[in-house]
């Protein structure tokens, strides 16, 4: 017997509110009410959901087991349903996508102008964060697509092979930093100077690992560590710090004359991006849209610029 929307939807509630008071408060139903929904879902399933305790609710494991396969159903159901409104005029889609903060600020903007442009009544929900955010977010249902550095399938994110673009990175400076009057400037030669990047553990501070590894060399110590991209470019461009940056990331500086890649051979930075959708499930229409435009865009873009 199939599972009735309304039942799954009195389960998720209790589990988003912690509590069938506050999850009959949400739905704007009586409390007996509620428990008789959960009650007839029991009874479809064949075992309780839910252990009940003086401090609330908590899953049983079958109500584990049941959970995302009820959270997939909602969504789609969701989907569903605000595509055929949006067909129908009475409603607007909405874009749901992640992103790294590099694609964020020049490949997701671009592509999200060219979808308004051709769908000016869609509407766009951004996610920015580091990649177990990102990850999270498309188990979760909060976004449907994500943009990020390509790495391994898992069981439940996959990667949209033909979605895929090189992502440089470089050694920043401001254009008066002392080490431009440097002579054959080698890497080893930025290792004593002052350095912020993002923290330890993030894709561009890898990266940044990596590429020193490849050099023969240990990483320079980090004085400053943040997530803020301003912070980070301006502490390079007025404070005289160095930094580890994808191209993309200061396009806007290098037009304004303020920072750029430090003229050291052969240390460029290369990483593969890549979208990324859940497994299973339909791609949402608004989802397909944009995922089409950023295509079309980083085959009419060289990657260096994307």
């Amino acid at each position: 017997m199939p599972y009735d929307l309304q039942h799954l939807h009195a389960f998720a509630t209790i589990i988003e509110t912690g509590s069938l008071g506050r999850a009959a408060v949400a739905l704007n139903i009586t409390q007996p009410a509620l428990s008789r929904t959960i009650k007839r879902l029991e009874d479809q399933v064949g075992a309780p959901l839910f252990e009940r305790h003086s401090k609330g609710m908590h899953l049983t494991d079958i109500g584990g087991v049941l959970l995302p396969h009820a959270t997939l159903l909602l969504r789609e159901s969701e989907h569903a349903s605000e595509e055929i409104n949006a067909m129908r005029g009475l409603a607007k889609g909405t874009i749901r996508v992640g992103a790294l903060g590099t694609i964020a600020c020049l490949a997701l903007p671009q592509a999200i102008d060219r979808v308004l442009v051709k769908w000016p009544k869609l509407r766009v929900y951004v996610v920015e964060g580091v990649w177990d955010r990102l990850a999270e977010g498309l188990v979760k249902h909060e976004i449907d697509l994500a943009l990020g550095v390509s790495v391994a399938d898992s069981a439940e994110i996959t990667a949209i092979k033909d979605c895929r673009w090189d992502d440089r990175s470089h050694v920043v400076a401001a254009l008066d930093h002392p080490l431009r009057r440097k002579k054959a400037l080698e890497l080893a030669d930025v290792i004593d100077q002052r350095w912020t990047t993002t923290p330890k553990g993030t894709a561009p501070y890898a990266h940044m690992e990596q590429v020193f590894a490849d050099n023969g060399l240990g990483m320079p110590e980090i004085l400053v560590e943040t997530r803020s991209v301003m912070m980070l470019k301006n502490l390079v461009a007025q404070s005289g710090f160095l930094s580890w940056m994808p191209e993309p990331l200061y396009q806007a500086e290098i037009k304004a004359s303020l920072l750029d890649a430090l003229p050291i051979p052969g240390v460029i930075g290369t990483r593969t991006m890549t979208a990324f959708r859940r497994r299973n499930g339909i791609l949402p229409g608004p989802a397909v849209k944009l995922l089409e435009e950023l295509r079309l865009l980083m085959a009419q873009d060289p990657p260096a610029s994307a």
